[in-house]
């Protein structure tokens, strides 16, 4: 019985490149592959904002509108909707003049119970410490 501990790190923002969409879409992708592992073993994944990602959590995106794109904001709902941790970083939210109202905080209309933690970098560095394998987007 072991636990894969996955940990994406979004670090750019969403304009001109699908890098945030990809993070969050092979951390849901990841809760899929319990049909192949053994019984008892679990893969997990978090999912860090950080630096010019912090961008992507910006809520009231118009990208189906504008561009007839999936927006992140609705990739990171569906995060929240399967219980992944996702997390802010606090510093980089007030370089950017932006608190917790501006984002996406949580998804009652996708059912969630989990909510975007707005946190200090110091937490982010000791989840990715704490992670198997880490991805930088």
């Amino acid at each position: 019985m072991a636990t894969t501990k996955l940990g994406f790190v979004v670090q750019r923002p969403g304009y001109k490149s699908e890098n945030p969409k990809l993070a969050l879409t092979h951390a849901i992708a990841s809760q899929s592959v319990e049909i192949y592992l053994q019984d008892g073993d679990l893969v997990t994944a978090d999912i860090a904002f950080i630096g010019d990602g912090v961008l992507n959590c910006i809520k009231g995106q118009k990208a189906v509108e504008n561009y007839d794109l999936n927006s992140t904001e609705s990739h990171i709902k569906m995060a929240l909707l399967l219980d992944l941790n996702v997390l802010v970083c606090k510093e980089d939210l007030d370089r950017y003049g932006l608190s917790e109202s501006d984002i996406v905080i949580d998804a009652p209309e996708f059912g969630a119970d989990m909510e975007v933690k707005v946190v200090p970098y110091s937490e982010i560095t000791q989840m990715m410490e704490e992670m198997n394998h880490l991805l930088f987007f």
